[in-house]
């Protein structure tokens, strides 16, 4: 191609060929120029450039510009624009190639009027492509000649639409962007007016004259524009039916790209230089856009009025966010809320953010968000109540906004808003107060939107966060009787009393306001609020006053006005009592923050106030624990002298008071109160004592007998559940109503047969009613019943059923109830866990973490054997998580162990025993995991008592190592007695058939802890023979393989004790390769596999540690396993093998092509297939006319007693009968020759063959040779130790012919 490519005009053949004498790197340019991958293409560009510049060659120039030209017709899209990006490039850095004549040679090579039809497309792309090049190359717009000639290119190329559609009107219109007005006004009007004259005829030529409306005014005076189509302006009222059509097809075309059509951004700005943008909206767009109904002219109406947003001014902006495209779009909105539809309101969210983010005008914003919350559907607002674009306000906006939220709150204004219905709406409205219901809905959105304006990172004040925070409480639990002016919340009264249900609303709201509070981070730009900012304190102001401590002062204001405020729900005298109790309590709490134990002070402080706002919500139930925590809290803080020690009967402590308060706490629905009752408990974790540890693990424990008292307050709580959060509820219910399946059938199946005795006595009643009735008399007894009778029976039966039918709903609500109440505990013990965790992440130092540790294996061993539903794996799952990395991964652990030691060590064999006797590998895993855990903490504590001291190290072991005594070192650790223990465990799993323990949990051990190393490693090395089976005796290699090489077990051995290791280890593996004899079995093949393994590092070590180690047996052994059936047919096992033997200097032979040795038989037996891709030797062609056969006679054998067997040797390679000295080399070297020449077959059938040889010698063989080629047979020699074979089926043409294979010397 590259050498065809110079024989076209516009270069001499000679300059082509000196361009294409220079070498490949050029040319290869241009074909990555055209590749499909973007870096590629300005890669190879930017290559281009570089060698032209540094040639300097006008030959290449002008090859360059001739390539490059040709490819802007590219049938590949990809290439087209590669092309073109490196002719701009080319003409920008080449100043002195002329613009006109690139233009001309795109015309010569791309010419329209000439080419064929086929290739009309291409020649179309390839002027396009030259003039976009043109204007890339910034060159255009100054040379007028080639501006004109490319202008009136791209208006014939407008003509071919099925091609390039819109493309050169586009182009058109950003030369024309580009061009200075004088050029306009000399150049192009001329040539343009056309275009400019039928401006209302196409979108493009339209979208051309307001590009130069808005470009040249100077030019494009309202009287020319009056010349060119009789009118002065473009927006007015003769032009708007035009203009709708106009914007209607713009849509259309473009509703793939999904944007706004640039004609409609252009005629939006002229409307407003014209000063007719009402005219504009209220006619073009509400009256004539939005009343078609079409998805693209409708997307346009929205897009229309999110990009004039930043140009319209301020009662522009009102007028348009009240018109009808608002609230055609608030209906899209409502309308579009399934997954399958489009939905417009991320992009109309853009639109409004960007506009807020830009806009410098309080006003305007203010205006924006009243218009799009005042856009409502019975009241409701379409746009979110948490529409994050309000964190771009301004503080004066966002203070304005919040204002006029309140007020609409109080006073709702149902006629300021833009409120519509939909169809669906207007045929379900039931006989209601609609302005009441709308009233509702609106105030709903609000004080949701108030609180998530303090959840929005906007940028906010403490002032504005307290009056929002308090605005909410005091409409939540409260009523104006009275203005006063200290309370700022009296000062307005709403137009319309709230009912209880927005009262209960808000107070709802109110609390999750509180929650967003509790972690909202300090606020203001001072050096103290900095500084808490740096520590992550959340929940204080910035002089470190608790937010909820602010409102609960706010609140006792409000109670103490009781002659301007009135409660909603006022107190008792008893919950007032309490009340003042609290804050009493709090105000002493208070000055004694300075002592040490400021985290319990905290704590107390923060679950004080909690309790005490929440008598404003749930007073009854709050009571309680409110009189429990206060008396708590006096004890807490007494000066009194603790209790030596504690009977059962003693009174509980301050801290199992607390726990208990928390966990009832954490029975409740609220996310809150489950946040604040992990901080309270990780503050006041410290000073948790056993008890109260154990209040907490009876929770989990799932062995306990649920009591009457738990089953109520699990009752309490599911009623108060399902009251504050049905949906959440039903939501929990019905996703796991398919989990619970399982268990209702098994519950079912339970009451089978009581419904079987139900039926039975229903039965039997059933029985009576009808001889009560005597209708069970006679044949004829229905005859003798009259009408009474029959009305009186059919009512008995009727009352029958009805109480049967009782009957079986009651027994449904109850197994209902009792999956409700199943699903409510498990829940509660999820909660639970997150005490467990909180615990071990902030005491793992802790003695009290023993405790934890049978508890939670309790509940993983319970769960594993337990119904498998959703919310029971995700218990598991956290308690599993929990107990491995919050306690067994723990980097800190107990360090005083003075009394501990003897337990923990009677601990551990416990929960090995535990481990060796389950069942469940998976959950004696956890068990095993947790000795290991405990062996940590034994190994980390020093003892006090003098322990007994290691074996003693080699001098030079312990001058070369001086780590060898802390890396061997016990702590409290009873070596001897844990040997005892996992030395049992170990025999265990390498002798019972079916153990749960696993060799990863050995191989966890040895890994955590080398010292158990020495004591363990003679019962691993025994067990290589003695395993129960070949499963456990490969078990046994694998851990030995892995124990040896480590390096702690070698220091804690002296030179003789590792040769004798060494040395019993090579023995037992010797003897369990003795024993080995088949290789069908699985179990057998991988214990021959690990014991290779093992032997092989053994070997290794041997060799480079030069120990005096006898190697004659396993040499005797392996060399025995080589001749037994099966070991070379398994590629691991003979790879195995060989890298064992290479240490003791044997070397694996090399596979030879040799002939088949023949195996003596009976009966005949089949000739084997030859391997794919292998060319026989009959068909090389030295060998081709060796073998002939004549009549059934075959030539003469050689001296050597071997006859040319079918597969030759190559010359220069000994074949294993050459190598025993049976075949001379140089003998068989002269047979070969002699067997060479040309003796013709007498038959026709070798004849045909050698034919098809021949032909078939130069083509590539794929598949099998063997099949295709002729077995020439060979002549019979009489020996002792040859066989003959039978006849074979041979030809690709099925024929069947007698052949003799050759005999072959057996080894």
């Amino acid at each position: 191609m590259a050498e065809r490519e110079p024989r076209g005009g516009g270069v001499a053949g000679a300059d082509a060929r000196g361009v294409l004498r220079q070498g490949r790197a050029f040319l290869d340019l241009f074909w990555d120029i055209a590749k499909p991958e973007q870096e590629v293409r300005l890669a190879a560009t930017e290559s281009l450039l570089r060698h032209l510049r540094d040639g300097r060659k006008d030959d290449e120039l002008k090859y360059t510009l001739k390539r490059l030209v040709e490819g802007l017709g590219a049938t590949r899209e990809a290439a087209r624009p590669g092309f073109s990006l490196a002719l701009a490039q080319v003409l920008q850095a080449f100043e002195e190639i002329p613009v006109c004549g690139v233009l001309e040679q795109i015309k010569e090579k791309h010419n329209l009027g000439k080419v064929k039809k086929k290739l009309v497309r291409n020649a179309a792309f390839g002027n396009f492509f030259g003039v976009m090049a043109l204007f890339q190359s910034g060159r255009l717009v100054k040379d007028q000649k080639a501006l004109l000639e490319s202008i009136q290119l791209l208006q014939q190329l407008a003509h071919h639409q099925a091609h390039l559609r819109d493309l050169p009107g586009k182009t058109l219109v950003d030369i024309l962007s580009e061009v200075p007005e004088a050029v306009f006004e000399e150049v192009l009007f001329g040539v343009l007016q056309a275009d400019l004259t039928s401006a209302f005829k196409s979108p493009e030529n339209l979208h051309l004259l307001l590009v130069g409306i808005q470009k040249f005014p100077g030019v494009l005076k309202p009287k020319k524009l009056k010349k060119l189509f009789g009118s002065p302006t473009i927006v007015n009222e003769e032009n708007i039916p035009r203009l709708v059509e106009l914007l209607q097809s713009a849509a259309k075309s473009e509703k793939k790209d999904k944007k706004l059509p640039s004609i409609g951004y252009d005629l939006l700005q002229v409307s407003l230089k014209e000063g007719a943008f009402e005219l504009f909206w209220k006619e073009a767009v509400e009256n004539g856009l939005v009343k078609e109904k079409s998805g693209p002219v409708s997307y346009m109406c929205y897009r229309l009025l999110g990009s004039a947003l930043p140009l319209l001014s301020l009662d522009q902006l009102r007028m348009v966010l009240k018109g009808r495209v608002m609230q055609h779009y608030g209906e899209h909105v409502v309308t579009t809320q399934l997954p399958d539809r489009f939905k417009f309101a991320p992009e109309m969210e853009a639109y409004v953010d960007a506009f807020l983010n830009s806009c410098d005008d309080p006003e305007k914003q203010l205006a924006v968000m009243i218009g799009f919350s005042t856009l409502t559907n019975q009241g409701y607002p379409v746009v979110p109540s948490i529409w994050r674009v309000v964190r771009h306000l301004q503080p004066v906006a966002l203070q304005k906004y919040i204002d006029w939220l309140k007020d609409m709150f109080l006073r709702p204004d149902l006629d300021c808003c833009l409120d519509f219905s939909t169809n669906r709406q207007k045929q379900n409205q039931e006989n209601i107060n609609i302005a009441r219901h709308k009233m509702a809905r609106l105030r709903k959105w609000i004080i949701h939107r108030l609180v998530s304006i303090i959840e929005s990172p906007v940028k906010k004040e403490e002032n504005l966060v307290m009056d929002i925070s308090r605005f909410c409480f005091f409409h939540a639990f409260f009523e104006t009787k009275k203005k006063a002016s200290q309370i700022p919340e009296t000062n307005a009264l709403p137009s319309e009393p709230l009912d209880e249900q927005a009262h209960s609303l808000a107070a709802n709201y109110f609390f999750g306001l509180l929650q967003t509070l509790n972690t909202l981070t300090v606020l203001g730009d001072t050096a103290e609020a900095a500084a808490l900012r740096e520590k992550h304190i959340h929940g204080v102001t910035a002089d470190g006053k608790l937010w909820i401590f602010l409102l609960v002062e706010y609140a006792n204001e409000l109670l103490s006005s009781e002659k301007h405020v009135k409660a909603v729900t006022p107190f008792t005298k008893g919950q007032r009592d309490a009340w003042e109790r609290t804050l009493q309590s709090v105000k002493n709490l208070q000055k004694k923050e300075n002592k040490s134990d400021s985290a319990k002070i905290f704590a107390f402080q923060q679950l004080l106030l909690l309790m005490a706002i929440h008598l404003f919500k749930n007073p009854a139930e709050t009571m309680e624990l409110l009189s429990d925590l206060l008396d708590c809290t006096e004890r807490a803080f007494s000066k009194e002298p603790k209790m030596k020690k504690k009977t059962e009967n003693s009174e509980p402590g301050w801290v199992e008071v607390i726990v208990e308060i928390l966990l009832s706490l954490l029975a409740q629905p609220s996310l809150l109160i489950r946040r604040i009752s992990k901080s309270v408990f990780g503050r006041i974790c410290p000073s948790l004592t056993k008890r109260g540890l154990q209040l907490i693990l009876d929770v989990l424990d799932p062995y306990q007998d649920q009591d009457e008292e738990s089953a109520v307050v699990v009752m309490e709580e599911s009623d108060r559940k399902m009251k504050s959060a049905p949906e959440d509820m039903d939501d929990e219910i019905s996703g796991d109503s398919s989990d619970e399946g399982g268990s209702e059938e098994e519950n079912d199946s339970g009451d089978e047969d009581k419904n079987e005795e139900v039926d039975e006595d229903f039965r039997s009643q059933l029985m009576n009613v009808l001889q009560a009735g005597s209708a069970l008399g006679g044949d004829e007894s229905d005859e003798e019943l009259d009408d009474e009778a029959m009305m009186a029976l059919d009512k008995n039966i009727s009352a029958l059923f009805a109480e049967q039918q009782k009957r079986i709903q009651a027994k449904k609500d109850e197994r209902d109830r009792m999956r409700k109440e199943k699903i409510l505990r498990r829940d509660f013990k999820i909660k639970v866990l997150d005490l467990i965790e909180v615990f071990l992440s902030k005491q793992p130092e802790n003695p009290l973490v023993f405790d934890i540790i049978e508890p939670l294996l309790q509940v993983i061993e319970q769960c594993m054997s337990s119904d498998s539903d959703k919310q029971e794996v995700d218990f598991l799952q956290k308690t599993a998580h929990i107990f491995t990395n919050s306690l067994c991964r723990a980097k800190q652990y107990c360090r005083r162990l003075d009394a501990l030691q003897e337990d923990l060590h009677a601990f551990v064999e416990r929960l090995v025993k535990k481990a060796c006797k389950h069942n469940d590998s998976s959950v004696a895993l956890y068990y095993f995991s947790a000795s290991l855990y405990l062996l940590k903490v034994l190994k980390g504590n020093v003892s006090d008592k003098t322990p007994t001291p290691p074996a003693p190290l080699p001098k030079k072991q312990s001058s070369n190592i001086p780590q060898a005594c802390q890396l061997l070192s016990t702590g409290s650790l009873d070596v001897d007695r844990v040997t005892v223990i996992y030395q049992e465990a170990l025999t265990q799993f390498l002798t019972r058939r079916n153990s749960a323990l696993t060799a990863s949990m050995f191989l966890d051990l040895f890994s955590r802890f080398p010292i158990m190393c020495k004591p363990l490693v003679d019962t691993l090395v025994k067990s290589v023979t003695a395993g129960a089976r070949q499963h456990q005796q490969a078990q046994a290699c694998l851990l030995l393989q892995k124990v040896l090489p480590l390096r702690e077990l070698k220091l804690s051995v002296t030179e003789e004790e590792w040769e004798d290791l060494i040395r019993e280890s090579i023995s037992q593996v010797t003897e369990s390769l003795k024993v080995a004899d088949q290789f069908r079995v699985k179990a057998e093949k991988e214990k021959v596999a690990k014991n290779l393994e093992l032997l092989n590092f053994l070997l290794k070590t041997v060799t480079q540690q030069k120990l005096p180690v006898e190697l004659v047996e396993v040499d005797k052994v392996l060399v025995a396993l080589n001749q037994k059936e099966g070991i070379g047919k398994s590629a691991r096992l003979d790879s195995l093998y060989w890298n064992a033997m290479r240490w003791l200097n044997y070397t694996k032979p090399k596979k030879e092509k040799t002939a088949v040795a023949n195996k003596p038989a009976q009966g005949a037996e089949p000739l084997k297939r030859k391997k794919k891709g292998f060319l026989p030797e009959s068909k090389k062609r030295k060998n081709r006319k060796k073998h002939v056969q004549e009549n059934g006679i075959a030539p003469v054998a050689s001296e050597g007693g071997a006859t040319a067997a079918p597969e030759e040797q190559p010359e220069g390679i000994d074949s294993p009968v050459q190598k025993k000295g049976l075949v001379p080399s140089s003998r068989k070297h002269k047979k070969h020759k002699l067997a060479g020449r040309g003796e013709k077959a007498v038959n026709g059938e070798d004849a045909v063959a050698d034919k098809k040889k021949r032909k078939k010698r130069n083509r590539k063989r794929k598949s099998d040779a063997g099949n295709e080629a002729e077995q020439v047979p060979a002549a019979k020699k009489a020996k002792a130790n040859v066989n003959q074979e039978t006849q074979q089926k041979q030809g690709k043409a099925k024929k069947k012919r007698k052949v003799k294979k050759a005999p072959v010397l057996q080894e």
